[in-house]
């Protein structure tokens, strides 16, 4: 059967993906499962869906929902049809002001909080990985995290739910209609859910171990607690669907009552002599009021050794010291106040090997967090190649928690498990421990069975706890929920499977198996590849940073197809070909490589720098001495751009404004490599600007090196003061001396070599750059500003391919943004003479990167009444000429921005770099430009 011919009766061509580079690069999440679905589609409707559920079981092929792809146990992969969420499924409403949020599954939960954040509210689950994980899964795991506990839980935060049974029938527990429809349309059903209620109320054996169960984290099975939380079959069956991880049906949409988000709060990470006087403090602890404890072992302690502070800290403990972070929040001082002072009382019962020291600077709290948050990617980077990292989570009566502990540290040590390390939230008798394994022996994998079954006896048989707190059964514990729950409970659950789903066609495999190995079937192969891949845990964090995410691929599935390229290539031979032909405009032409990847990786990954690697290896080498020869001759290259520009807008004006558009675009059908032209380009001379750049004068000196984007294309679209006349306008106004060098023509950053994967190239124009900054600065002596932010980057972070005497010069040199340049030499005692009543902003990814955003926003704020960023602001796709090339990039890249930005009535629209800001034009329609423009206005 040809599943694409057929898919296409339901959707759209475009929206079923079943090229190989597309099955390979979704066959993976972030457990160490893996599946190569036939087909990945991308509804946009519950009618999409419901035909989806018909196709399904007309042609017995299984459907699995996915989300963000970050479940840790192998939740969202399949070898039948995998439905993706995360494009359009992503509205979101904020009602009651803020009281309750309005969300469909695709939307992260980062950016749910962000946009509740100004009601000083937030959605109760707050798991660690949040600003990636969407609330489909949120919803489909159960998920918890560090602050919420039990009661914040999805479970009991959600308030209503549309959901779609696999018949295609939907109802929504906000309708009270849909109450009795429910029980019409689908009878059996209802009186079954009635029937197992009725079960467990007259069963005290099954009811109290349910209620004790659920009074801390559970995830392991169905939501049990439903029937006897409910007495309405449709309220029971919307609460068997929070945590079903999509084997009962789809929810469309959710209603959540949010939570405060405190905005006081003070942090201490106390220190323990050992894990069971850590452990023994928790009680007392949680008795005070703090609304997070977060434990950490000795093992997690000295993974993060290379923090600063660590060793400092260690050195005060014994060999076998723990520690507690923890943390009280409240709506005012004196609230928070109260709690440390009741800690303070309870000392007796908190045997602490270090005074407590609480802070509410929130540098200091960011770094206790630091050290918290990073166990989990230290482990993950030192592993051996080859090998996977294993995240699992338990959950024990608190007062056993220390014991348990020991015991667990004991299995460790006889699997030889020696890197192993236990961190997790403690006032929940919750903990995660973190081991790294290869399966690419028998032995490997039955070792690691073996561990995992001792694990088990060990949490149900021994502590009568939970094999899963909150990172949901998925296959890893699927084997096992009989185990915990008993033959009666998972009888019912395995009804309710079965009457829901009786074809077994959604997720076949997940929280109900037969299979008593399927936790050891279909792991991941992970060959060694590059160093990058070999470190990526494929966890899927990096996903919501990426700009090509919702076009071509993101940096986990270009990982996850490198790693199958690599393995075909001994394999298959024709899918290797494939394969690698489909990785080029997937994997590399479309990637922006901004290296914002890095910056959400846990193991600080930037597959950008991969790319770059990857493009310059399909350069030949006339290639290479082609852009070297153009890095040598630069000058002559700007000079033919700028006449290629003024031309063109010559056209433009005669023949009207959109022409070069249609017919670059026309050509382009044609010959792919033609640059798009964009009316955001407008021509630009620094004749005049050098002229009044030698009359400014004053104490400060700072010398200017416009970009060649300035040089070359910066002219305002308004009719407006070109972008290096305004930086000598600023200059003038704060009698600051402006030295624009006579030699600057031909003078780059080398930022298109790099981006283009030509790094011979970018290594003769960076040392020529740094050479000539060497004597425009005179030695060092004067600061050097540069009017783009991701030159000033690229020139900022240029030193490897220095050569020794360019090294020691650039060690030597000041270079600055138009950013610091505005903060540090402008704005300190001017006047501002005018303020805008509201404007809008864009950060580039360099000020992401630089962690200058709020440097950016705080000039902004100077300027301005009222401030907007996008909650969806991220990056444009540009890089640097991507957007001319691969125009569809920078249209996916803008869009959720954009569809933000054309909501806002704001007097203007800023920046700091050209490219961004066409791009942003472009997509918005509205006109941006550098700040340095909206400054030059207001003094």
């Amino acid at each position: 059967m040809n599943i694409e011919e057929k898919l296409q009766s339901l959707l759209p061509a475009e929206r079923i993906l079943t090229k190989l580079i597309d099955l390979v690069s979704y066959a993976s999440d972030a457990g160490f499962y893996y599946l190569k679905p036939k087909a990945v589609v991308n509804p946009v409707s519950e009618e999409e869906i419901r035909n989806l559920f018909l196709f399904s079981l007309a042609h017995n092929i299984p459907l699995t929902f996915r989300t963000a792809g970050t479940s840790l146990s192998g939740q969202s992969i399949t070898d039948g049809i995998l439905v993706d969420l995360s494009k359009n499924w992503n509205s979101i409403r904020i009602e009651e002001q803020g009281a309750y949020v309005r969300v469909q599954p695709g939307i992260t939960g980062g950016v749910v909080n962000a946009m509740l954040k100004k009601y000083a509210r937030k959605i109760g689950p707050d798991p660690a990985s949040i600003n990636s994980a969407m609330i489909g899964g949120i919803i489909s795991n159960n998920a918890s995290g560090m602050c919420c506990g039990v009661s914040k839980n999805a479970y009991h935060t959600v308030k209503y739910i549309r959901f779609m049974l696999p018949d295609g029938k939907t109802f929504t527990t906000e309708s009270q209609e849909d109450y009795i429809r429910f029980e019409q349309e689908c009878p059996e059903l209802a009186a079954r859910l009635i029937q197992w209620r009725n079960e467990i109320l007259a069963d005290k054996l099954m009811y109290d171990l349910i209620r004790s169960k659920y009074k801390t984290k559970n995830t392991v099975g169905y939501a049990v607690n439903a029937f006897i939380d409910h007495e309405r079959p449709l309220d029971i069956m919307a609460r068997l669907m929070v945590g079903a991880e999509g084997t009962l049906g789809f929810i469309s949409e959710a209603v959540f009552e949010t939570v405060p988000d405190y905005p006081v709060k003070v942090t201490s990470l106390l220190c323990f002599a050992d894990i069971q006087a850590a452990c023994s403090a928790i009680e007392a602890i949680t008795e005070t009021g703090a609304e997070t404890i977060e434990l950490m072992d000795n093992a997690s302690l000295r993974s993060v050794l290379h923090l600063k502070g660590i060793p400092e800290l260690l050195a005060q403990l014994p060999p076998t010291g723990a520690a507690l972070l923890i943390e009280y929040q409240g709506f005012t001082e004196e609230e928070v106040k109260q709690k440390t002072e009741d800690f303070y009382q309870r000392q007796s019962q908190i045997p602490l090997a270090i005074p407590a020291k609480f802070t509410n600077d929130p540098k200091e709290q960011a770094f206790l967090w630091k050290i918290r948050k990073g166990m989990f990617p230290s482990v993950g980077a030192i592993r051996k190649s080859g090998s996977t990292v294993i995240l699992e989570d338990i959950a024990v009566p608190v007062l056993q928690l220390g014991n348990a502990i020991l015991d667990l540290q004991a299995l460790f040590s006889k699997y030889g498990y020696l890197e192993a390390i236990i961190f997790g939230h403690a006032k929940d008798g919750n903990i995660h421990f973190v081991v790294t394994q290869s399966f690419d022996t028998a032995a490997e994998v039955q070792r690691y069975d073996l561990f995992i079954r001792e694990v088990v006896e060990l949490v149900v048989g021994k502590y009568k706890g939970a094999l899963k707190a909150e990172h949901g059964t998925g296959r890893n514990m699927a084997p096992f929920v009989e185990t915990e729950w008993g033959p009666d409970i998972y009888r019912i659950m395995k009804s309710v499977k079965e009457v829901v789903d009786p074809a077994l066609m959604l997720n076949p495999g997940v929280i109900i198996n037969q299979d008593k190995e399927a936790h050891i079937r279909n792991l991941k192969d992970l060959p060694m590849v590059e160093e990058e891949v070999d470190k990526c845990m494929e966890c899927g964090f990096c996903e919501y940073k990426c700009p090509s995410r919702n076009l071509t691929m993101t940096p986990r599935r270009r990982i996850v197809a490198r790693r199958e390229i690599a393995r075909l290539k001994h394999t298959n031979e024709a899918e290797y070909k494939e394969l690698l032909e489909q990785y080029q405009y997937e994997g590399l032409s479309t990637c922006a490589v901004d290296g914002l990847c890095a910056e959400a990786c846990p193991v600080d990954i930037n597959t950008g720098s991969l790319v770059k690697r990857l493009r310059n290896e399909n350069h030949n080498k006339f290639a290479n001495s082609i852009a070297l020869a153009v890095s040598r001759n630069f000058g002559a290259t700007e000079g033919i751009v700028k006449v290629a520009v003024s031309a063109a807008t010559g056209i433009n004006k005669v023949l009207g404004r959109n022409t070069l558009t249609k017919v670059t675009g026309a050509i382009k059908k044609v010959i792919p490599a033609v640059p798009l032209w964009s009316n955001q380009i407008s021509p630009s001379s620094i004749s005049k600007t050098r002229r009044q750049a030698r009359e400014t004068n004053g104490n400060q000196t700072v010398i200017y090196f416009p970009t060649c984007i300035s040089r070359t294309m910066g002219g305002s679209t308004a009719d407006k003061k070109n972008m290096t006349e305004v930086m000598v306008s600023l200059a003038m106004k704060r009698d600051i001396k402006l030295v624009l060098p006579d030699d600057i023509n031909g003078t780059c950053c080398g930022q298109i070599f790099s981006s283009k994967g030509f790094p011979t190239a970018f290594e003769h124009t960076a040392n020529n750059t740094i050479s000539k900054l060497w004597k425009w600065s005179e030695e060092g002596k004067w600061p050097i500003v540069i009017d783009i932010s991701s030159c000033t980057y690229t020139l900022k972070h240029c030193r490897p391919q220095l050569n020794a005497e360019n090294k020691a010069k650039f060690d030597a040199l000041n270079i600055i943004d138009s950013i610091d340049f505005i903060s540090d030499y402008v704005l300190p005692g001017a006047t501002i003479k005018k303020r805008m009543q509201n404007i809008v902003l864009h950060p580039v990814c360099t000020l992401q990167k630089t962690g200058q955003e709020d440097q950016f926003l705080k000039i902004a704020k100077q300027l301005s009444e009222e401030v907007t960023v996008p909650v969806n602001a991220g990056c444009c796709g540009m890089a640097g000429d991507r957007g001319f090339l691969f125009p569809e990039l920078t249209k996916s890249a803008t869009l959720p921005e954009a569809t933000e930005v054309k909501s806002c009535n704001a007097d203007g629209y800023y920046s700091s770099s050209k490219t961004c800001e066409m791009a942003l034009s472009e997509a918005t329609g509205k006109n941006y430009e550098s700040i340095v423009y909206l400054l030059d206005e207001c003094l």
